[in-house]
């Protein structure tokens, strides 16, 4: 019975170790931290639209991951949504930068996007990025491109049928 214990013990020791050794290697892959690390500079910048941006999502330079979405919170004067960004402290962004939300691919998360400027001064510590550029919702999009289609084709289907194209209809001539 005691052997059978220690057996037990040892078992679980085991799925410990490999569990904690999985959770330090994938987050190891994924660029993130168990702390809230402690170098680089934190930025500011406001959007009028975030749309599925979340916290800890990337922030990128030319594709390359330099810091991650610290907060998201709303300004309840301009109603625009503000995020706090950090930027690796290896990396001097001018103040004239723009920021922008992109997405990874057509399903994929999103991103932030820093565009660099090209003034000799460059963005400190608590600062904010002026420029910013919206997500763009693809449902949106996809509902105007859809629209579009559809009254091009009605459209297209009245003038073969010899039909005027919808308009303004003709002025009454005043003869019965």
């Amino acid at each position: 019975m005691q052997g059978r214990n220690i057996a037990e013990i040892l078992t679980g020791a085991v799925v410990v170790l490999v569990a904690a050794v999985f959770l330090a290697f994938a987050l190891g892959q994924s660029g993130r931290s168990l702390g809230g690390g402690s170098g680089g500079i934190t930025l500011s910048a406001k959007f009028d639209r975030i749309d599925g941006l979340t916290p800890g999502a990337d922030v990128r330079i030319g594709g390359v991951k330099v810091g991650s979405v610290l907060e998201q919170r709303i300004d309840p004067q301009t109603y625009l949504a503000v995020l706090r960004l950090r930027v690796d402290s290896g990396i001097a962004i001018p103040e004239d930068s723009s920021a922008e939300i992109t997405s990874e691919s057509l399903l994929g998360g999103k991103y932030v996007a820093l565009v660099p400027g090209g003034s000799e001064t460059m963005l400190r510590d608590g600062q904010e990025i002026g420029i910013t550029q919206s997500a763009v919702s693809l449902e949106s999009l996809l509902g105007r491109f859809i629209f579009s289609v559809t009254e091009l084709t009605s459209n297209t289907a009245r003038q073969q049928e010899g039909e005027q194209p919808q308009g303004p209809a003709p002025a009454p001539s005043g003869r019965p």
